[in-house]
């Protein structure tokens, strides 16, 4: 198989669903040399596709790797990650567990907020301070302002394939989103769900809220 292949799979493997252009930038070749490696591994059963709605105007068609696609990657960190979590959830009760998560998540918001007074960033600041850190966590998200909210979406999750086998792991990128804006966050789409991409709101009701709590 080709390196530019290669880069293909691994970036779908990393990022879960990426349009064309996506493909296109993180393997750094033009999009027409790209599409023609896509088909290519999607003739050969790696690659699927599907079309998905993103904002207004026309579906974009969205590529991600098949049950066949994932076999080609070494799977024993990610096996014993799921072991590793079976094994706390059958020793420690439930709700110790999801505090564990929001934990880890409270810590590593804390480490790269530490110099930061986050109450007195505006939105829009804090939204991105979260998209920078959720990127290094292996996350990619997009932010966008409504007249009434702001939505918060998860274009791909580092954590799906552990997720679909321990959902609880779900808290650790809610709980660091909802700390680093300093406001609730409401979830009103998730991957594991069936949909396309994870989304959570932030009404701007509840940043006044909190201002005056503040």
């Amino acid at each position: 198989m080709s390196t530019t292949r290669d880069k293909v799979l691994k970036t779908l493997l990393t990022r879960q669903r990426c349009t064309i252009n996506d493909l296109a930038e993180a393997v750094e070749i033009n999009p027409i040399s790209v599409r023609h490696h896509v088909n290519k591994l999607e003739a050969t059963g790696l690659v699927a596709s599907e079309e998905e709605r993103h904002g207004v105007g026309r579906p974009r068609l969205v590529y991600f790797l098949t049950e066949k696609g994932m076999e080609k990657f070494p799977s024993r960190y990610l096996k014993l990650t799921v072991r590793l979590l079976q094994q706390l959830k059958e020793t420690l009760p439930a709700a110790m567990v999801g505090e564990l998560f929001s934990q880890m998540a409270d810590d590593l918001a804390a480490d790269y907020t530490a110099e930061m007074n986050l109450a007195e960033l505006p939105m829009e600041e804090r939204l991105d301070l979260v998209k920078d850190l959720l990127s290094t966590e292996g996350f990619n998200m997009e932010w966008e302002q409504k007249a009434d909210s702001y939505h918060i979406r998860e274009v791909s999750c580092p954590y799906l394939h552990v997720g679909q086998s321990h959902p609880e792991v779900c808290a650790v990128d809610e709980t660091l989103i909802s700390n680093m804006l300093a406001v609730p966050i409401e979830k009103v789409k998730c991957i594991l769900q069936g949909d396309s991409l994870c989304t959570y709101i932030v009404p701007k009701n509840s940043i006044n809220a909190e201002e005056i709590k503040s």
